[in-house]
């Protein structure tokens, strides 16, 4: 029970890899506010941990943010763990990318951690420890065909990722990224049925093709996310501070 007693907030929180870091965090004793624009969705997973809040936040809304967090730290006190998990992706290729889909992915994937972030870092500082994860994607670290938008506001989430990490490092507030490859979650299942629709191949020739850069050719697991998570959240990563930690099978080192 090392986080016994520790806040800790998970943006998209509700499913997929958000769950998992809720279900992961909650077992190491932690008190969680899972935060996301589907109530219903958050609310039914609260229900199945002790210590758990639902909140409602579009991370995208600044007005939203800032009521979400103050509404989290009424319940559980100031935020110790901050796991920027909210994103999205939409494929399109690049000619057909107008500033409208790019401003969203933006929006999403990069201003949403940035309010976050601004709305619990404060408290961090005053306290002299915290911990800050972004959940990042490959797509931080490498490009991939016809993700411009997505792939380039990854690639600025771990800019400021690393940016904040050394103004924290005398602060006691840690920040990193985690970089998940395809995870099976609904992201990556809508892309299968996508696959699946448009090309009629199978559902596994679709997952191949998913997988295709990933050495050990599987889907990653979101409980291995979370597991990293963890150990970025404990003591022991004290040092940790400024990295992309991929967990992706291998496909970028």
């Amino acid at each position: 029970m090392e986080l016994k007693g520790k806040h800790a907030v998970v943006t998209g929180g509700g499913r997929g890899i958000g769950a998992a870091i809720a279900d992961c965090l909650a077992g190491a004793g932690a008190n969680i506010t899972i935060m996301g624009r589907n109530m219903k969705v958050l609310t039914d997973k609260a229900k199945t941990l002790d210590n758990c809040q639902a909140v409602q936040c579009d991370v995208t809304d600044e007005a939203a943010v800032t009521t979400a967090f103050a509404q989290a730290v009424a319940k559980y006190g100031p935020v110790d763990i901050l796991v920027n998990n909210a994103g999205a992706a939409y494929s399109l290729p690049f000619r057909k990318t107008d500033r409208a889909h790019l401003q969203q992915m933006l929006d999403v994937n990069l201003i949403g951690p940035y309010l976050c972030i601004q709305a619990s870092l404060q408290e961090m500082i005053d306290k002299g420890a915290g911990r800050i994860i972004n959940v990042a994607s490959t797509a931080a670290l490498k490009g991939y065909r016809y993700v411009a938008a997505y792939s380039a506001a990854k690639h600025g989430l771990l800019g400021l990722t690393r940016s904040l990490a050394l103004e924290m490092a005398t602060k006691g507030v840690t920040v990193n990224a985690v970089c998940p490859g395809f995870a099976d979650t609904d992201i990556a299942r809508d892309a299968v049925k996508n696959i699946v629709a448009k090309t009629g191949r199978t559902e596994q020739e679709a997952i191949a093709e998913l997988t295709i850069h990933n050495p050990q050719k599987r889907l990653i697991k979101p409980e291995e996310v979370a597991t990293t998570i963890l150990w970025l959240c404990s003591d022991n990563a004290a040092s940790i501070t400024g990295q992309a930690i991929a967990v992706d099978g291998g496909e970028v080192m």
